[in-house]
């Protein structure tokens, strides 16, 4: 009987139970056998720990490393690795090294001290990350970098030493930020390098820019500069500091832990639990890879970053005063999660999924580079399985990401497929909440997320954004649609499933509210309530636009193909539609709810919306975010129904209670805004 009783547990359970080893990590030794005080000698044990699962408890203190913590799938012999916090203690694992200063009187309110001839970027002061010195003064008022000055530059050209200073702009029309290095040449003009922080290399915004770096702009309390030649570090305290007492922290590392592994020997079993991650140094100048065509490029590295990795996780942690992207998946990475974490005040993107140029077929890095039919590799999706695939990104809070670079988002998926984007809160951003770069591989779902206070500083953008610019994509228009009308087969090649998105709520202010710009193809979007910016489809094909609801706002189709195979049914849009250069109406554009019969009558003047239908919605509470159909709308007749009103954003009862909501904007009862514009048969 006993043996059958074994037999059996083998068989519900599959494997038979590994044996745990737990180890203690702390500041000060434990009375535990398996305890260090080195975060890296204890992951390093744990590693060899033969067919075991491991849990590493990380004990309450700060953990500066040396150096960056990497994980070798070749290293890996336990089972399973955890690395977590201690039961009600907060961990944090720095980037950063702590400073021992003696502080001595400069001027005019400025201390300066003697550190080490070493070079880094940012200064944390009890924790609160510091300003480096600039001009303009950082003002956090102003949205558009806290601060801007039209002659920045000239004001550089006086520095008397403007070597190794910077200057941050927006993109010529702000589809991003552009960096640059100063130094001046030998007859004293200065010479800027980089601007490579976009895909698009149009220049730079010559009004909307700042310069930092230099001594002489030192003269605002929050202020900083480091003399890292003569080894001097000035500091312009704030009321609340105490020289004495305050503690003192400088960026060190740009990356914290790396996971490294490949599509055949990936990083196995790995998760990160209750830590926070801090003090990382500032990665814009790296930020030089182009993603395909899109208007990205990357710096392919995070603090905590997963390269080449299957069924890890990092759950419930923190990520603050990252001076670049906090986490990012790439390569081949498959099954692996992120959830219930919190985001936040970080130099770059807060999770990225960047799969490997290499798998796809013909693939270009740049926005005009042409293709011909005849030379397109014609071969239905990837070359290989080096990629993010059925990873999941949900319940985390992200807000006050890209502080120094501006072409981010709060989730960037590019060359992936089969990612699940889910409950996540996502505001106060510079430009998008959710990114799709590119149409390689499909697959993905976006589902009830809560993404607003978007697009903040800069524009042409939406809370959900993506480009299509696959194989089937060029910028000679006319030469793609005759390829696409010739030879519709290539549509698909690159987006293979379709990319869905459902039951979300977006809001833009300074763009659409969902956005697929060139050539997004093969997407569902229902479900959806948009707060603000409508929905706006460009040029592509196959896309279902269903029972969504505009919000003071309309439809946006764009310089449509004549074979678009588009459908747009059963929406209700709160202003009459905003065609651009429309000619072809896709293949259905009917059923729909209007606010007034004007707006109906122009729709029907070009031939969609026989069957749609004008008149007051009935929301149930709009003033309070409630756009549930009273039992007698009007609006039931297109054959809309109800969206659930409640399950948008994160879940975790922890970061739920920290979660900011929307603004809910106050009904415009008019369909016409002032705007001209030409409805074109």
């Amino acid at each position: 009987m006993i043996k059958r009783l074994l037999l059996l547990g083998c068989w519900l359970y599959g494997t038979p139970v590994m044996s745990q080893t737990i180890y203690h990590v702390s500041n000060k030794p434990l009375p535990n056998v398996n305890s260090f005080t080195s975060l890296n000698k204890a992951i390093a044990s744990a590693l060899e720990q033969s067919n075991k699962r491991v849990t590493i408890e990380v004990h309450g203190g700060t953990y500066f490393l040396d150096e960056e913590i990497i994980i070798r799938a070749n290293q890996v012999k336990c089972q399973s690795l955890e690395i977590s916090a201690s039961a009600n203690e907060k961990p944090v694992i720095s980037a950063g090294k702590p400073l021992t200063l003696k502080w001595k009187p400069f001027k005019n309110g400025i201390y300066v001290a003697d550190v080490a001839a070493e070079q880094f970027e940012r200064l944390y002061v009890n924790n609160v990350p510091q300003i480096l010195a600039r001009y303009p003064n950082y003002d956090s008022t102003q949205t558009v970098l806290n601060g801007t000055a039209a002659d920045a530059l000239q004001r550089a050209a006086k520095w008397t030493d403007a070597n190794n200073g910077y200057l941050h702009a927006l993109h010529l029309h702000r589809w991003g930020g552009n960096s640059y290095r100063i130094t001046k040449s030998a007859n004293g003009k200065v010479q800027l390098t980089g601007g490579w922080q976009t895909n698009r290399p149009d220049g730079m915004n010559e009004q909307l820019m700042y310069v930092e770096n230099n001594l002489e702009e030192l003269d605002a309390p929050g202020e900083w500069f480091l003399d890292f030649v003569a080894g001097k570090l000035y500091y312009f305290p704030t009321k609340n500091v105490n020289l004495s007492t305050a503690k003192f922290v400088a960026s060190n590392l740009k990356q914290t832990i790396v996971l490294k592994g490949d599509t055949e020997h990936p990083v196995r079993n790995i998760t990160f639990k209750g830590l926070r991650f801090a003090h990382n140094e500032r990665t814009f100048m790296e930020t030089s890879e182009p993603l395909l065509r899109s208007d990205w490029t990357i710096y392919r590295g995070a603090a905590l970053m997963l390269d080449g990795t299957q069924d890890c996780k990092v759950s419930n942690c923190e990520f603050e005063g990252i001076g670049g992207n906090a986490i990012m998946l790439s390569n081949y990475s498959k099954n692996d999660t992120i959830s219930g974490c919190y985001i936040h005040h970080i130099g770059g993107n807060a999770v990225c999924l960047i799969g490997d140029p290499a798998v796809v077929r013909s693939p270009r890095d740049k926005y005009d580079a042409q293709l011909s039919y005849e030379a397109m590799d014609k071969y239905p999706g990837p070359k290989g399985n080096n990629y993010p695939q059925y990873c999941v990104v949900t319940d985390n809070l992200i807000h006050n990401i890209g502080q120094f670079e501006k072409q981010v988002a709060g989730v960037e998926v590019a060359i992936s497929s089969n990612i699940t984007i889910s409950h996540n809160s996502i505001y106060d951003v510079p430009r998008a909440g959710i990114n799709i770069g590119d149409g390689c591989f499909g697959g993905h779902i976006i589902e009830y997320n809560d993404v607003f206070n978007t697009v903040l500083e800069t524009s042409d953008h939406g809370a959900f954004n993506s480009w299509g610019r696959d194989r089937y994509w060029s910028s000679d228009r006319a030469y793609m649609d005759s390829i696409t009308m010739a030879h519709p087969e290539i549509i698909l090649l690159d987006v293979q499933q379709p990319v869905t998105i459902r039951n979300n709520r977006f809001r833009c202010d300074h763009g659409w509210d969902i956005d697929l710009d060139d050539g997004s193809t093969n997407y569902r979007i229902y479900n959806n309530v948009c707060l603000n910016g409508g929905i706006k489809l460009r040029e592509g094909f196959l896309r279902v636009v269903e029972n969504n609801i505009m919000i003071n706002n309309t439809f946006h189709p764009h310089v449509w193909f004549k074979n678009s195979q588009d459908i747009f049914k059963h929406n209700i849009v709160t202003r009459a539609y905003r065609p651009v250069e429309i000619f072809v109406w896709g293949k259905q554009v009917d059923y729909n709810f209007f606010p007034d019969s004007d707006a109906l009558k122009t729709a029907q003047l070009v031939g969609t919306d026989a069957n749609g239908k004008a008149g007051n919605p009935l929301f149930s509470a709009p003033n309070k975010g409630d756009y549930t159909l009273k039992v007698n709308s009007p609006a039931f007749e297109i054959g809309f129904k109800n969206i659930p009103m409640n399950e948008f954003g994160v879940k975790n009862p922890i970061l739920r209670k920290i979660t900011k909501q929307p603004a809910f904007p106050k009904l415009v009862e008019t369909s016409y805004d002032g705007n001209e514009y030409l409805l074109k048969k």
